[in-house]
C-alpha cells in the first residue's frame, strides 16, 4: 500500500477516488457527506491542519462556543505545563498542532476527556472471529460532521485511526490482522459524596500524575503492539493518569475483553461483554457518565448475538442527542464501518472499509484493498 511505502515524514494523501481508496465504499447512494480516508503514514498530526482547514475551522469554532477563547487559553497553559513536566512522549507533536491552529485550544483539547461512550466485544456472526462495537458521545457539536478515518503507520504496522484533524491521541481504531480497540470515559470516583468536590479531587490527582493519559496509551498500543495478547497486557498493566474503560477485540472468537482501569490496577471482563460509563467489575462507588449509562450497556449486551450487519445496533439509548461516532470493527477480516452523528441524527454517510489481513515482509506486511470509492 501507499502507507507501507511511505518514508518517515513523507507527505500524506487525501483523495476520494484514487486507487488507494478502493477499500472505501457505501452500501447505497447516500446524499450525506462521505468520511474521508486519509493516508497519513508516519507524518505527525499537524500535517492534517492545513489539508483539512475547513474541518479545523468548524471544530475550532465549536470549541470556542463550548469553552470560550479565555478558557481555551488558560487550559492551554495548564495542559502544556503538565505535558512538559510529565515528559509526555507526544508533547512535541501536540506543540506542532497548537502552533498551526487558528487560536488557542490545541493543548487543552488534546487532554480533554469529557465524553461518554458505549462499547462491546463479542464473537462475530459464524463464530470465526471477534468484533468491536463502539459509540462516542460528546456535547461539543461538529465532531460527527468533521470525522476522519486516518491511516497511520507505527513500528507494528499500519492501522486506521477514527479521529479529527489536530487530535494526537487515539480514541478508537482498527489494526487489521492485530486487534481493534476503543475506550470509554470511566465514572468519576465517589469519595466525598459531593460531585464538584469529587471532580476537583480527581483533577488534582491527574495534574500530580506523570503517567500517560488513556488516549496516549491507546495510540502507543496501536503503533507498537504486535498482537492482541501484547495489546491486552499493555492496556491492563501500564500506569495511567486517569481511570478508563478499554474495549479490546482480537482475531479469534474468544479474543475480546473489557478492561476497567484504575490508575495502577485493572479488572478484566472477558468477551462477550459490554460497557458504558459505570463500573461493573471494579467494585467502587462512582458517578456514571453520559445519558443512561446502565441502560446503554444493557441494550448492547442484549444485541451481541443478534444481527451482524453494519450499524443496525445503533438505536436509543445507545444512540442519543450526544452521539458523535458509531463504529463496528473486525480485525480478523479488516472490516470497519463508521458513521458520524450530530444532535439532529446522522451527519455523514456510512464509511465501510474492507482490507485483507497483512502479509509479506516486515511488521504489518502489506495490504490488499478491495471495494469501490465512496459516493460523494
Amino acid at each position: 500500500s501507499a502507507a507501507s511505502r511511505q518514508p518517515p515524514g513523507a507527505p500524506f494523501s487525501r483523495t476520494a477516488a484514487a486507487p488507494i481508496l478502493a477499500c472505501a465504499m457505501t452500501t447505497a447512494v447516500d446524499p450525506r457527506p462521505a468520511i474521508p480516508l486519509v493516508e497519513l503514514g508516519t507524518a505527525p498530526a499537524a500535517a492534517l491542519i492545513e489539508a483539512e482547514s475547513e474541518r479545523v475551522h468548524a471544530l475550532m469554532t465549536a470549541a470556542r462556543r463550548a469553552y470560550s477563547p479565555p478558557v481555551l487559553a488558560v487550559g492551554d497553559r495548564i495542559s502544556r505545563r503538565w505535558l512538559e513536566k510529565a515528559a509526555n512522549p507526544y508533547t512535541e507533536e501536540i506543540a506542532g498542532v497548537a502552533a498551526r491552529l487558528p487560536g488557542p485550544g490545541g493543548w487543552m483539547l488534546n487532554l480533554s476527556h469529557e465524553w461518554a461512550c458505549t462499547s462491546a466485544v463479542a464473537p462475530a456472526a459464524g463464530g470465526e472471529s471477534n468484533r468491536l462495537l463502539h459509540t462516542l458521545d460528546w456535547q461539543m457539536a461538529g465532531l460527527g460532521a468533521n470525522l476522519l478515518a486516518v491511516r497511520r503507520r507505527g513500528p507494528a504496522g499500519p492501522w486506521l485511526d477514527v479521529t479529527w484533524p489536530g487530535f494526537v491521541g487515539t480514541l478508537q481504531g482498527l489494526a487489521t490482522g492485530r486487534f481493534a480497540a476503543a475506550f470509554n470515559q470511566a465514572p468519576l470516583r465517589r469519595r466525598s459524596g459531593l460531585f464538584l468536590a469529587d471532580w476537583a479531587i480527581q483533577r488534582a490527582a491527574f495534574w500530580r500524575s506523570r503517567h500517560l493519559p488513556p488516549a496516549h496509551l491507546l495510540r502507543q498500543v496501536f503503533d507498537e503492539a504486535a498482537d492482541y495478547a501484547e495489546a491486552k497486557e499493555r492496556l491492563a498493566e501500564t500506569p495511567l493518569a486517569l481511570p478508563v474503560i478499554f474495549a479490546l477485540s482480537g482475531l479469534e472468537p474468544d479474543e475480546g475483553c473489557i478492561i476497567e482501569r484504575l490508575e495502577t490496577r485493572a479488572f478484566v471482563r472477558e468477551a462477550p461483554a459490554a460497557a458504558a460509563n459505570h463500573w461493573q467489575a471494579v467494585g467502587l462507588a462512582g458517578y456514571s457518565r453520559g445519558v443512561e449509562s446502565e441502560a446503554r450497556s444493557r441494550l448492547l449486551s442484549g444485541r451481541l448475538s443478534g444481527s451482524d450487519s453494519g450499524l443496525d445496533w445503533v438505536v436509543p439509548p445507545v444512540l442519543n442527542e450526544l452521539t458523535r461516532v458509531a463504529l463496528r470493527a473486525e480485525a480478523a477480516r479488516g472490516r470497519l464501518a463508521v458513521q458520524g452523528y450530530e444532535a439532529y441524527g446522522p451527519a455523514t454517510a456510512v464509511l465501510e472499509i474492507e482490507e485483507t489481513p497483512p502479509s509479506g515482509p516486515g511488521p504489518g506486511g502489506d495490504r490488499t484493498l478491495t471495494g469501490k470509492a465512496p459516493a460523494l
